[in-house]
């Protein structure tokens, strides 16, 4: 992508911040379910302990990730520069474990509270994501590393 001046766009250009979007969806969820709740789980379902522990999950998930961009150098930030293709920690068996764990995160938020709304907005969550985001910073990492990001790409799946 370039600039008006000509010059190369260093960031993915990605069409929303992936916490912003994570946290509208939950936002959405939530809202509905307060108006109009759609409880999915049979009474016997430990859904707090459940919902929490995945929860807890994807947020140790994304703290590792985070933790590990920065031990690279590297910027979590869709909005500025990768500096570096970072395969070490979760990017050795995931390219956006980010990603996932906001998934999980979302996943323990419906389980939690018993919530089919919380759980229908992974749809849109997962649109926004693989779309708006995923596919933009493929396409940054291909222009700014090339052959190198197409070789990790090829070694490591997108998701699991």
């Amino acid at each position: 992508m370039h600039e008006a001046n000509g010059s190369f766009r260093d960031s993915s250009g990605a069409v929303v911040r992936p916490p912003i979007a994570w946290a509208i969806a939950a936002a959405a969820g939530l809202v509905l379910d307060v108006l109009y709740p759609l409880p999915f789980l049979p009474p016997a379902v430990p859904a707090a302990w459940l919902g929490a522990s995945l929860f807890l999950a994807g947020l140790a998930l994304l703290i590792w990730a985070a933790a590990t961009f920065r031990r690279a150098g590297t910027h979590i930030q869709t909005v500025e520069p990768t500096t570096a293709i970072v395969e070490e920690g979760p990017y050795r068996y995931s390219r956006n474990p980010i990603y996932i764990g906001m998934f999980l995160g979302l996943i323990g938020l419906a389980l939690g509270f018993d919530s089919l709304w919380l759980l229908t907005m992974l749809v849109p969550f997962y649109i926004v994501i693989r779309y708006g985001v995923v596919a933009r910073e493929e396409a940054y990492l291909e222009r700014k590393f090339g052959d190198v990001y197409r070789s990790y790409k090829s070694r490591v799946r997108r998701w699991l």
